[in-house]
């Protein structure tokens, strides 16, 4: 899949800045573009091309909006056909998918996303997905509680000043029903630790959201098998875009992985089972354990909303790994275990054999998924 990923606001730019320094070299990420008011935070990129990046708002001053969810869907009127433009640059006829990135609790990603997504549907023939990142508690606290009274820096200060992150996302989320094929969701709070400043916890998250974009949308290119290793069930854009749908709902991604023994003359414990002259021997039993347990980990633990329960409408399953682990009836198995896990109308699947992993693995995509407690709580602010 030719993937154009756009970052919307600070939040969005930082995610696909991580994205294309992560993933930049792999063929599913056609092109990352970044738009913000915020000059300043769109010159602390690094991996997102300069002329993908475009500041709009010049009665901004060149600063962010502050939350100010107001403001930034008056923005999203007056400079959608300006950003629209602004992406030419990214030559978004190659696109096979679009995915906006914004943090939904914030001002000008979640005040533009709506009117971006609407005329990207009308302009281009292909899927507008959304990433969008749940405020976290600690946005809609004081700082000095959740830092224990220590001095917090301007970009903790900047955040703790926004207390209506929770009201904003509720009402982004209402904004994009309708318009946008389908909205990954990602729980800031569900991925901080204890005690943790979502400051210092930023980077990892990014981290964390950027490789699960890719475990997703780089699925069918994983899939390509390389060394001569030809998957059994090849996933591609059209599986992707079918286990999203086009309805407007909530999707998750979970993944998981085990390292295994790999015959590379040695294994990644250095057991030194296998030469590099032999094929691996995997055991059966083994290879099904590993399978059944990334499979069953992917689907119970944390996903991007956290942990997610119940079912969905339709599942997307994709084991890969060293091809002699990827044992089918096993992964069989683990389909059929999912279907009943989710109760999903439609579960696709696929393999992607790898002769140079070191680790097992599996990504479950679930969409329509029975929204989380603080999901729930969230959207409710929009009916009070």
């Amino acid at each position: 899949m030719r993937l154009h990923a756009l970052g919307l606001g600070g939040a969005g730019g930082r995610i696909v800045d991580r994205l294309a320094a992560d993933h930049g070299d792999e063929p599913f990420l056609d092109a990352t573009v970044a738009f913000d008011t915020d000059a300043a935070a769109l010159d602390a990129l690094d991996a997102v091309p300069d002329e993908h990046r475009h500041r709009f708002g010049d009665r901004t001053g060149g600063e962010g909006l502050d939350g100010d969810l107001r403001r930034g869907l008056d923005l999203g009127a007056e400079h959608v056909d300006e950003l629209s433009r602004a992406l030419d640059a990214a030559t978004p006829s190659r696109a096979e998918a679009f995915l906006i990135v914004t943090g939904l609790g914030g001002g000008t990603g979640a005040g533009v996303a709506p009117e971006l997504v609407r005329n990207l549907r009308r302009l281009h023939d292909v899927p507008v997905y959304v990433l969008g990142v749940l405020p976290a508690d600690p946005e809609a606290e004081s700082f000095a509680e959740r830092a224990g009274g220590r001095r917090a820096d301007a970009d903790e200060e900047r955040t703790a000043d926004r207390p209506l992150a929770v009201a904003n996302a509720a009402r982004t989320l209402d904004g994009l029903d309708g318009l946008a094929n389908a909205i990954v969701g990602f729980d800031n709070d569900a991925w901080l630790r204890r005690d943790e400043t979502l400051a210092e916890a930023r980077g990892r998250l990014n981290a964390v959201a950027a490789d699960r974009i890719a475990a997703v949308f780089g699925a069918g290119d994983a899939a390509g098998g390389g060394g001569g290793s030809v998957p059994q069930q090849v996933v591609d854009a059209s599986d992707v875009n079918r286990a999203l749908g086009d309805r407007s709902e909530i999707a998750d991604i979970g993944y998981a992985e085990q390292e295994v023994e790999t015959p590379d003359g040695g294994s990644r414990f250095g057991l030194g089972l296998f030469s590099a002259s032999e094929p691996a021997d995997v055991d059966t039993s083994e290879a099904v354990s590993a399978i059944e347990t990334v499979i069953r980990k992917a689907a119970r633990g944390k996903g991007t909303l956290g942990t997610v329960a119940g079912g969905a409408d339709r599942t997307l399953l994709l084991v890969g790994g060293p091809p002699a682990w990827l044992n089918r009836e096993a992964i069989a198995e683990g389909r059929r275990w999912l279907a009943e896990e989710t109760g999903s109308d439609a579960i696709l699947s696929g393999d992607a054999p790898d002769p140079d992993a070191e680790a097992v693995h599996a990504v479950v995509l679930r969409a329509g998924v029975d929204p989380t407690k603080r999901l729930r709580e969230i959207l409710a602010t929009s009916e009070n």
